[in-house]
């Protein structure tokens, strides 16, 4: 009996001791998968090297960036940078502007690149062409009819609008996206920033084309057109390489001065 009862004691005591192991190896593995799964394959940069998977629910690499991504484009503390620029600085890139032949704007504007400019000077541009456009019809009228009676045209505002903010907003966004297709270097920031201060020249032209002497506006607008031209030309070719995308230097060079020509049939005729 008491070998018998020794016998069966002890295997008891190993029968339960095997199962109890079993179980708890099984608990533990069950419990542990998706660690013990990522961790035999784990991801890299976000994409699955190896045949583990992801816990349902939480999000990919490539998932976040994405919407890191889109959040700064519609954030507006994502361009602030952009509008921190002193006096010194705006009045500097200014003359720059008014430098047809420096080719370095670039190279000014290479730390700290801003949007100041291109509101600024857009919307000046905007109330001065509708301001002075309607004042050089009146003078116009006036120099041949003395009878004229000053009325100020609404629609003036309508078309400076559309056409500076539309070509300073679309042109170098065309670029931008034509440069990056070629592979060529490109910059949009940079891009608008310097077609903004490009306008600056028709600003201080339009005052002069308040001349009621056609040949003369037209010989003031073709100087303001190839000064601007020349300026956007110029830093465009140093700021690019290549020479297969030397068309667009040349197209930028005609668009300036389509946009000249522009504001004299519309708003000085």
């Amino acid at each position: 009996m008491e070998g018998e009862s020794y016998t069966i004691s002890n295997t008891s005591h190993l029968l339960g001791s095997v199962p109890a192991v079993i179980a708890d190896e099984k608990s533990s593995t069950a419990h542990n998968v998706p660690y013990a799964s990522m961790q035999t394959f784990p991801l890299t940069n976000g994409v699955d090297k190896g045949h583990g998977y992801q816990i349902s629910g939480t999000p990919t690499a490539f998932g976040q960036q994405s919407t890191s991504y889109w959040r700064r484009i519609f954030s507006v503390s994502s361009y602030t940078q952009y509008f921190n620029v002193d006096t010194d600085a705006v009045v500097n890139r200014l003359m720059s502007s008014l430098n047809p032949v420096g080719g370095d704007f670039f190279n000014k504007i290479d730390a700290n690149p801003d949007l100041y400019g291109l509101i600024w000077i857009s919307t000046t541009l905007v109330f001065v062409l509708a301001l002075l456009g309607n004042i050089a019809t009146y003078l116009t009228q006036k120099h041949v009819d003395n009878t004229t009676s000053w009325s100020f045209d609404v629609s003036f505002v309508n078309a400076a609008a559309w056409c500076i903010y539309g070509y300073v907003i679309v042109v170098p966004l065309a670029y931008y996206f034509f440069l990056q297709y070629m592979g060529s270097n490109a910059n949009l920031i940079r891009f608008w920033c310097m077609w903004g201060y490009s306008l600056t020249i028709f600003i201080m032209s339009s005052f002069l084309l308040l001349v009621p002497v056609g040949i003369l506006r037209w010989i003031i607008i073709i100087l303001t057109g190839v000064a601007s031209a020349s300026f956007v030309a110029l830093n465009l070719r140093s700021f690019i390489d290549g020479n297969d995308v030397s068309v667009a230097v040349i197209a930028a060079f005609f668009l300036q001065i389509a946009l000249a020509v522009f504001i004299k049939v519309r708003f000085f005729a």
